[in-house]
């Protein structure tokens, strides 16, 4: 889901979360997939290292992505990532209603909308997570196309996009042959 990687060895990690009791998630937010991207032999090391030791979960954006999690890897929780751009008060309602779901990142630009997430019932804010270390501005317009960019080079393709951002720094331009 994000670009570039830690070098930590995932087995070091798993250790670390064991030891002080908290739940890892996997980010596994591409937008993008698609049917032969299921087998990536890396990913799946990660899902099965991760989802042997129960309370472990996966950040997911795609559908096709959930359904394969949801039967090859049944001991994972599983949250909505924010890289669906949920806006909209009945869209972030009706996802934080399914059951697939722990819980739910909506758009962060929702953060300071405290009267829609005010008129959830508690059991869908009980669900609700924020994002709070956005890199975005928060009148970002192009969000989507900023995280479907970041897709993109993930995946390989040769993607070119800059930030609409007032002042966006040469990090924000994503560029690729």
């Amino acid at each position: 889901g994000r670009v570039g990687s830690g070098d930590r060895d995932p087995r070091e990690v798993l250790a670390l979360t064991r030891e002080y009791g908290i739940s890892a998630r996997l980010t596994f937010s591409n937008s993008l997939l698609r049917q032969e991207h299921l087998s990536d032999r890396r990913c799946n090391f990660l899902c099965r290292l991760f989802s042997a030791r129960p309370g472990n979960g996966v950040i997911v954006h795609s559908e096709l992505l959930l359904d394969y999690l949801k039967r090859e890897y049944p001991a994972f929780y599983f949250v909505s990532s924010t890289t669906k751009v949920l806006t909209d008060r009945q869209a972030l309602a009706a996802e934080l209603d399914r059951t697939d779901f722990r819980y739910v990142v909506p758009d962060f630009r929702l953060n300071k909308q405290v009267e829609k997430l005010n008129a959830l019932p508690q059991a869908l804010k009980d669900k609700t997570e924020f994002l709070s270390n956005e890199c975005c501005w928060f009148g970002c317009k192009d969000r989507k196309v900023c995280y479907e960019t970041v897709s993109r080079k993930n995946l390989g393709e040769a993607v070119e996009h800059r930030c609409t951002a007032p002042g966006a720094a040469e990090g924000y331009r994503f560029s690729r042959a």
